[in-house]
């Protein structure tokens, strides 16, 4: 019988490589057998991530084939990543800022790491204190930027969720960048060489008390934190 599923590793973790041809249902019952037959070689402490090739999954599809590794083996694997090796890099500098602090990363959290078309990058997880994410070009984030924690972008950076961490926008000299989050309380914003930090006693130009979803941008040589608006985003230069 031909094999339609193969899993290789590497230095972070493990490759599953799919037949781009099979129905996805038949790829699952012989995941499920792979790891049947292998989850004695998987060692939790060193493979904590999963990369698939040969075939374009859905959320849903990678949910369930990280649900079926769950129940099959002991493996926990928190990091979803793609097979590009700039994308392994931003995982490396992840893991080595995971690595600085106190406990383990939980296993309830699945985080994904998927540049996007024209050098983007699209993440989905929490950034805790001493992590940093980049990305050469925008940053779209699903997920919170604790206190400590850092997102650098040559581009826009899109955080739908909590910046209270550090982010820099338009790292390569790009003044019309942003910083867009649906909560806004920053430690430090930079847009290019702009820098704008949280004062002690807030001041109206880089802190609000609003719960709407606020945008960062320069204009006359400092930073402003405005509530999204069709307005707004009419005014500022992208």
């Amino acid at each position: 019988m031909k094999e339609h599923v193969l899993i290789k590793g590497n230095r972070y973790g493990i490759v599953l490589v799919l037949n781009p041809d099979v129905p996805f249902e038949d790829l699952l019952i012989e995941i499920g057998v792979r790891f049947d037959d292998s989850s004695k070689y998987f060692n939790s402490n060193t493979q904590s991530a999963i990369t698939f090739e040969g075939r374009d999954l859905s959320s849903e599809e990678i949910d369930r084939i990280l649900d079926l590794i769950k129940k099959r083996t002991t493996l926990r694997i928190p990091y979803v990543i793609d097979n590009r090796k700039d994308t392994e890099e931003q995982f490396r500098r992840i893991i080595e800022g995971s690595s600085t602090e106190a406990g383990e990363i939980s296993d309830e959290e699945t985080h994904y790491i998927y540049p996007e078309k024209n050098d983007g990058l699209f993440y989905k997880g929490t950034l805790r204190s001493g992590q940093t994410l980049e990305s050469s070009g925008s940053l779209v984030m699903i997920g919170d930027v604790n206190p400590g924690a850092t997102v650098m972008s040559n581009g826009n950076i899109i955080i739908l969720g909590s910046l209270k961490g550090t982010a820099v926008a338009g790292a390569a000299g790009n003044r019309n960048a942003f910083v867009l989050a649906l909560s806004m309380t920053p430690m430090q914003i930079q847009i290019s060489d702009i820098i704008g930090r949280s004062p002690d006693k807030p001041k109206k130009r880089f802190s609000s008390k609003t719960t709407d979803a606020q945008i960062a941008f320069v204009e006359n040589e400092n930073i402003y934190i405005e509530p999204v608006s069709k307005s707004v985003l009419n005014d500022i230069n992208i």
